[in-house]
C-alpha cells in the first residue's frame, strides 16, 4: 500500500524528538507550581479543620534512599517466591510432591 504523500522517515523522527524535549523540558516546570500533591491540597486542610496537625511519620522514608532499599527487598522477596513456585505457577502442578493450592478439579 502506498500513500500520495510520503515523507522521510528521519525528518518525522527529529521533529517527534524535538517536540518531546520541547514538552517535556517546558512542562515539568509549569506543573510543578501548578499541581500541589493530595496530602497538601486535602488532607492537610481537612486535618487542620479537625484541629490535628501534621506529625513525624514512624519510619521516615524520606531521607536518603530507604523507599528505593524497602522496594528493593520486597522485589528480592517477590521473586525468591516466584522461583521457589515457579513450577507451581506455570503447570498448576504438584511441588514437592504437594498437591497445588485452591480449589480442586472434579474429574
Amino acid at each position: 500500500m502506498t500513500f500520495a504523500w510520503s515523507y522521510p522517515r528521519r525528518s518525522i523522527s527529529k521533529a517527534m524528538i524535538t517536540i518531546t524535549v520541547f514538552c517535556l523540558l517546558f512542562g515539568i516546570g509549569a506543573a510543578e507550581e501548578k499541581w500541589k500533591g493530595t496530602d497538601d491540597t486535602v488532607v492537610n486542610k481537612f486535618a487542620a479543620e479537625q484541629g490535628r496537625e501534621a506529625k513525624e511519620p514512624l519510619i521516615n522514608t524520606d531521607q536518603g534512599d530507604l523507599l528505593l532499599f524497602i522496594f528493593l527487598l520486597a522485589g528480592a522477596v517477590g521473586g525468591f517466591a516466584a522461583g521457589y513456585y515457579w513450577k507451581t505457577l506455570l503447570s498448576g502442578g504438584s511441588h514437592n510432591g504437594r498437591p497445588p493450592a485452591g480449589p480442586q478439579k472434579n474429574s
